[in-house]
């Protein structure tokens, strides 16, 4: 790999048959498959390393896919997504993605929530294992090389670095959306779209912590539930999404998947005229809480209701229910519970609702929501349809879907697509 300074004056020969702009997920295992495969290929990267985002995904641990089934997984992505989707992966299953990692030396393992990590829980045994492949097969890669800007002209498009102009007849866009900007993706690739006359979706920050104002969400900074539901509605009460997944309380809102996977509709939407339900025991009906509290009632010596629940409740979230649902104090007997108060109590622990204020921003999010509209990509190449020699791949799609590594698996599954569908050199 070469690494060129930042500031550096020598001129470094740019030109390629293929340039790739962007060192992430996408763009190595594209660059690893298109010259595998016998294509010349350049990767740029503007920061001083490649796959930085690869390395803090998953806690470290990068989470490189789903154990779902490739229509399963595509089915994530709603009824446009998933038909966009429906031939990549296809081409590229999530089972397929665990098995090349295997043969670069990085066997995976399933985790809960249909997860995919590698076994050794390192994300840099990810990045490096594709670094390691696109070198080998002929890639070259320079970091500390943004693009600033490109440029198409007669066959051959012109990518504008620092280290001077590179020439390509196939030009790939990898460089990421505007999440986690602190990895590099800072959002300049929508800019170079839409100086090129294409339609882009206006980008929001997606798979992003909630926020509340409310003093009591505060209150319970760092209690985690693995087993609720999140439910957001507008104010018709009409249920704009729901997530059954851990929720994680912050000192700022919530986090944990079931709230940020709801997060990309709580930006689209007004947050004042939206809220968030949480379900503590969606496993169980009401009728079925409300029964145990009834049995509690009749058990002798009354216990409390924490001791009557199918699972209990961390002493200050069930503080928090009990005050929410107007109960006496926070954790009453149950045969002290009247028909009224039974009553709020079970809607309360079906139903907790939190005012939402908005979201972390950009700065927090793991994704990006909007970008390239579908409709101008050829899903069977990754190229845009009147832009010859153009595959924009990754987070400058209009695609993002829920936690679980099916943001990974759109990357790689595009990325393999875009990589077979490349002319073949003469």
């Amino acid at each position: 790999m070469e690494e060129v300074k930042s500031g550096a004056t020598n001129k470094t020969d740019l030109n390629s048959a293929v340039i790739v702009l962007g060192a992430g997920a996408a763009g190595l295992w594209f660059s690893w498959r298109a010259a595998r495969a016998g294509a010349q290929v350049l990767l740029l990267e503007k920061t001083p390393r490649t796959g930085t985002k690869i390395l803090a995904s998953g806690g470290t641990r990068c989470n490189v896919t789903t154990s779902l089934d490739h229509p399963q997984a595509a089915s994530l992505f709603g009824e446009r997504g998933s038909r966009f989707l429906k031939h990549a992966f296809e081409v590229l299953p999530p089972s397929a993605v665990r098995e090349a990692f295997a043969e670069l030396g990085v066997p995976t393992e399933e985790a809960p929530l249909d997860k995919v990590f590698p076994r050794s829980g390192r994300a840099r045994d990810v990045r490096d294992a594709l670094e390691v492949a696109a070198r080998a097969a002929g890639v070259r890669i320079i970091c500390n090389a943004p693009g600033l800007a490109i440029q198409r002209k007669e066959n051959n498009w012109f990518v504008e670095t620092p280290l001077g102009t590179g020439r390509c007849q196939h030009l790939v866009l990898a460089v990421g959306g505007r999440s986690f900007p602190t990895t590099g993706t800072t959002g300049e690739g929508y800019g170079w779209l839409k100086e090129l006359g294409l339609e882009l979706t206006p980008t929001t920050p997606a798979l992003v912590p909630l926020t509340s104002d409310e003093s009591w969400i505060q209150q319970l900074k760092g209690i985690a539930w693995q087993n609720g539901e999140a439910r957001l509605e507008n104010r018709d009460g009409r249920v704009l999404g729901r997530r059954r997944r851990p929720l994680l309380f912050t000192h700022q809102g919530l986090s944990g998947p079931a709230a940020m996977d709801l997060s990309g509709q709580v930006v689209q939407g007004n947050p004042e005229g939206l809220r968030l339900l949480l379900d503590f025991f969606p496993q169980e009906t009401r009728q079925e809480t409300r029964a145990r509290l009834i049995e509690g009632a009749g058990r002798k010596g009354s216990p409390r209701v924490s001791r009557c629940l199918v699972e209990p409740l961390p002493r200050r979230l069930l503080s928090a229910v009990a005050h929410a649902a107007e109960l006496s104090g926070p954790d009453p007997r149950a045969l002290a519970l009247d028909r009224a108060a039974r009553h709020r109590l079970v809607e309360t622990l079906h139903g907790l609702p939190m005012k939402l204020s908005g979201t972390r921003g950009f700065e927090a999010a793991e994704v990006t929501r909007g970008g390239l509209a579908l409709h101008q990509v050829d899903p069977f190449s990754m190229r845009v349809n009147r832009l010859s020699g153009l595959v924009v791949l990754g987070e400058l799609l209009d695609l993002d879907g829920p936690i679980g590594g099916l943001n990974f698996q759109v990357a790689f599954a595009c990325a393999e697509v875009a990589a077979l569908a490349l002319p073949q050199p003469d």
